[in-house]
């Protein structure tokens, strides 16, 4: 079993997946890759970059506030989905979505 399916089993929160060259779908990983670019430019060479940089970006990056999350930040958003177990739904934008793995 996938890391993914494991986690959508163990915490019955839905995985999204998009459509490959399909960026429309996922403005937020979009956002996302344009904020980590702010630490790691393109064409940064990972061999040199250590885990606690790259620790330290995710830190910096799950504690930032969201308008997509109604400015919970994306740490909080997954704690109260897990201790809710994942319902009821947090009041965040309806998305119409396939959740299934592709």
């Amino acid at each position: 079993m996938t890391q993914v399916a494991r986690f959508k089993v163990d915490t019955n929160i839905k995985v999204y997946f998009a459509d490959p060259h399909s960026p429309w779908q996922r403005p937020s990983n979009e956002r996302l890759n344009r904020d980590i670019r702010k630490y790691f430019p393109k064409g940064t060479n990972f061999a040199d970059i250590t885990d606690e940089e790259v620790s330290f970006v995710q830190d910096e990056l799950n504690d930032q506030a969201r308008v997509v999350l109604n400015g919970m930040t994306p740490r909080e958003t997954l704690a109260q989905l897990l201790k809710n177990d994942a319902s009821p739904p947090l009041n965040l934008p309806s998305q119409d979505w396939d959740y299934d793995e592709k």
